[in-house]
């Protein structure tokens, strides 16, 4: 259940075994369904998710309905809706399962205490937030001047395989395209 997390922990930081067993003591393991809400639009974000297996997305719906994805987590990544569980406002976002998922959960309580406690988690919790605003300056600065067969080549190398397992609506929609014009230009890859 936890070779995963166990992999990433230790690619990551250096841990003794008994510091993997705290840490290990304080995930509960979770399965959801396909298209499962994990965080309603106004709730304050109580926990931090590990993916086993699945995906989950961070996304936004405008006023027209349009929804709007921020983030992706695939299997051996953390996801959540980070600002909500560093501030504990309401999200203004959705966090959503896409796929049939198995989740690591840690509530925000007891992934506080490992950063506070535990050197070695605050340095995964750093890499976190670095690899989280890495992503997103490169997302959304590197999208401006962007055609959409460079979005397309853009999200193949940071997200491997992604446009085989996700829908053309979720992909479009983060790398701010119309579905049309994601499936045109997948065909010309």
């Amino acid at each position: 259940m936890f070779k995963l997390l166990e992999n990433y922990l230790r690619q990551n930081a250096e841990f003794d075994d008994e510091s993997l067993s705290l840490i290990f003591g304080k995930f509960k393991l979770i399965k959801t369904k396909r298209n499962e809400i994990l965080l309603d639009y106004n709730e304050v974000c109580k926990h931090h998710y590990f993916v086993n297996k699945g995906c989950i997305r961070l996304y936004t719906v405008n006023s027209a309905g349009l929804e709007s994805t921020r983030f992706f987590a695939l299997e051996g990544g953390f996801g959540t809706a980070l600002p909500s569980l560093i501030d504990q406002q309401p999200a203004h976002e959705y966090l959503q399962t896409i796929e049939k998922s198995e989740l690591l959960t840690i509530t925000r309580a007891d992934f506080y205490n490992l950063v506070d406690h535990l050197p070695q988690f605050a340095k995964i919790y750093r890499n976190i937030l670095e690899l989280g605003f890495i992503t997103a300056q490169k997302r959304i600065y590197g999208f401006q001047g962007l055609n959409a067969m460079e979005k397309v080549k853009w999200i193949n190398t940071y997200y491997p395989g992604i446009l085989l397992r996700i829908s053309n609506k979720m992909t479009a929609s983060y790398l701010g395209i119309s579905p049309s014009t994601l499936s045109r230009t997948k065909t010309k890859l």
